[in-house]
């Protein structure tokens, strides 16, 4: 059991720009977004060029096996920021009206290399589960299981990865949601139809490149899920306050863009990333009063691992005391374990 710390995670500081900033900047919405260009300079020359070179090198030669490795080390390091600035571009476009253009640059040309099928995540973040909000119509909802029970959230797991796209497409349908089921269904499509053409020409490669990172990312996006959505208060579902969490002062709000304030995401989808902590600092009565659950130096993976072991004492040792809410470090205990019983 923590009280409350100074929050030392990233906020927007004005500073001088260079050439290069200032060159870049012509082109966005909002300069404070510039770190999302140099991400997408980095992860272009690091993946591409390395999925390029191993389809037309020898697979399994001393070369091909170098690259493999640095492929799937830099898949580990960039899945977190890339995903999150995934995220975050598709609340907030990155680019001005007159460069719209650019906005396809993310989802079409890095997402195949990055574990993500075109325009899926789009359709399945924004179109739906925003709208629906982790109730029971959301098909990414966790109400329905025991949220400490590793069998159940392997049900979840593989429920999504085999037929979350087709259940999207059918949600989209039955909603009368036309773009968004467009949307899932031709990105998932043509992503699949490049698979099929690229094992033809090699398999390896393409087992390495676009096979393997989709089965990790889409692990790590529903462990991650799981987590942001694990202690749920039965009586109000729906309300974020009481169906989120929020981490604060991680490594991972460095790396992640603040991914770690998912109940002012939920609250306000479309703030900005940097703004997230003076929000959650200005509205902290508000998370005292519904009685939120906050952590501190530890984020949405760690809580899936320890949830799955049910280690509640490490886990309650990371929560936030915000206005003295807990007597003990046992009643913390007894609330997360209230919280993450199977709804419904």
């Amino acid at each position: 059991m923590r009280t409350l710390s100074t929050i030392a995670d990233p906020v927007f500081v004005k500073k001088e720009w260079s050439s290069s900033d200032q060159f870049f900047m012509n082109y966005l919405k909002d300069e404070r977004d510039l770190p999302f260009i140099y991400l997408m300079i980095k992860l272009s020359l690091l993946f591409i060029t390395t999925a390029i070179v191993l389809f037309t090198i020898e697979a399994g030669s001393t070369l091909w096996w170098s690259l493999a490795v640095a492929y799937g080390v830099g898949l580990l390091i960039y899945t977190g920021p890339f995903t999150l600035m995934l995220h975050n571009t598709s609340h907030r476009p990155l680019f001005k009206r007159e460069y719209k253009w650019g906005n396809r640059l993310i989802p079409w040309v890095l997402c195949p290399f990055m574990g993500q099928s075109p325009d899926t995540y789009f359709a399945h973040h924004i179109g739906m589960h925003h709208a629906e909000a982790n109730l029971e119509p959301d098909l990414s909802s966790t109400m329905k299981y025991q949220r400490d029970n590793i069998l159940h959230f392997l049900h979840y797991f593989l429920h999504f990865l085999f037929l979350g796209v087709i259940q999207l497409v059918m949600y989209h349908r039955d909603t009368n949601k036309k773009k968004f089921m467009k949307q899932a269904m031709v990105g998932e499509l043509v992503f699949l139809a490049v698979w099929a053409i690229m094992l033809y020409f090699n398999w390896q490669a393409t087992l390495l490149v676009f096979i393997l990172p989709t089965v990790i990312v889409r692990f790590a996006m529903m462990s991650g899920n799981w987590a942001q959505h694990a202690f749920i208060d039965a009586s109000q579902p729906e309300n974020s306050y009481l169906n989120s969490i929020t981490c604060i002062n991680t490594v991972y709000n460095k790396k992640c863009f603040n991914d770690g304030y998912h109940i002012g995401h939920h609250l306000k989808p479309h703030m900005h990333w940097t703004d997230m902590p003076k929000d959650f600092q200005k509205n902290i009565d508000k998370y005292i009063a519904h009685k939120s659950i906050v952590f501190e130096g530890i984020d949405y993976f760690a809580i899936w691992a320890l949830l799955m072991v049910k280690a509640y004492g490490t886990l309650a040792g990371y929560v936030v005391n915000i206005g003295d809410t807990y007597s003990s470090k046992e009643e913390i205990i007894g609330l997360l374990k209230e919280r993450v019983k199977k709804i419904g």
